[in-house]
């Protein structure tokens, strides 16, 4: 159910150049694309592109969020307001609401909720504003315009093949999972169960949330291993989580087991430089945000986009580690 207006968040108001980095490095205010002739927006009225993020405390998401920030800041008359979602799908509704009363031309929604964000994209559409998602799908795609993203299915997929073949398609492995619901949590333990399904030889010894969270992760880690259990790999649907994990096992003087996480974070890759995480799946969130201005523009000014942009995985592993540390 819609919330009223009068609910709508703090976050309200929050423009592209006031957002800060959450927390994260901010990777997007260096190396910034040259905007083509083509490139440019359609001169004439200002156009104005809501954002409605996850939740900016996810270095992911930042890095994303501020690579939009500063790829927007070239076009002089385009203006994108950012809003932090702080991991609720109710935020993003009545972030979307707001974003009607103030009459943007487009909107992106970078979604929490895989079910519960139809509603923010639906709010959106009854008011006749162009919508679409951005780093993570929704349930009902058929209410947006396109999905600006990597497919979060794929990234399981890719991970827990890496990991299949590493302990040769047998053993015991433990899953640490995102928050119970969220998109890229579900799809990517989709994938993972998918390759599993291969795979009769591989026992999940234990499956369980962190949140995203590398502190949780760590103490969900550290409850597992004292249970005794042989762990042969770790997979992780995200980086921070899989660094967590990795912590517990070297506290524990456990440095043999492959920990493998998503997102390709700079922390993450240096810990693949040195020898301690085995791998990361690249969710490369720099492109995804500048690829969603540019689309949001193309909608604002009444243009056809493409039913999805794809912007493909790539693994990081100790042999390529250098091509991805900033």
């Amino acid at each position: 159910m819609k919330k009223k207006l009068a609910g709508i968040l703090v976050s309200i108001g929050l423009t592209a150049t006031m957002l800060f980095g959450c927390g994260s490095k901010d990777q997007a205010t260096t190396d910034e694309p040259a905007v083509t002739e083509d490139d440019t927006a359609e001169t004439g009225d200002k156009i104005v592109i809501g954002w409605t993020d996850a939740n900016l405390s996810n270095e992911s998401n930042a890095i994303c969020a501020n690579a939009a920030i500063a790829y927007a800041k070239q076009f002089d008359n385009v203006e994108l307001i950012v809003n932090d979602g702080e991991g609720t799908a109710d935020n993003q509704i009545a972030q979307c609401e707001a974003f009607v009363s103030q009459g943007v031309d487009a909107v992106i929604i970078s979604p929490y909720d895989y079910d519960a964000c139809v509603t923010a994209a639906q709010v959106c559409v009854d008011a006749g504003i162009p919508v679409f998602v951005a780093k993570g799908l929704i349930a009902d795609m058929s209410v947006v315009e396109t999905y600006v993203g990597s497919n979060d299915f794929n990234a399981g997929t890719i991970e827990m093949e890496y990991i299949a073949d590493l302990i040769n398609g047998k053993g015991n492995i433990v899953i640490i999972e995102g928050p119970t619901g969220v998109t890229g949590a579900v799809l990517r333990n989709d994938g993972i169960n998918d390759v599993l399904a291969g795979y009769p030889d591989i026992n999940v010894l234990y499956s369980q949330p962190a949140d995203w969270y590398r502190d949780k992760a760590m103490e969900l880690m550290e409850n597992w291993i004292q249970l005794g259990a042989d762990i042969d790999a770790v997979v992780a649907h995200n980086d921070e989580m899989a660094l967590g994990a990795y912590d517990a096992l070297e506290a524990a003087g456990i440095t043999d087991v492959p920990v493998i996480g998503i997102d390709g974070i700079e922390a993450a890759v240096i810990s693949v430089g040195e020898g301690k995480l085995t791998a990361s799946i690249l969710q490369d969130s720099k492109t995804i945000g500048e690829k969603a201005v540019d689309v949001a523009i193309e909608l604002a000014n009444g243009k056809a986009v493409e039913e999805e942009y794809d912007i493909p995985y790539q693994v990081i592993t100790i042999d390529n580690y250098t091509e991805f540390l900033p």
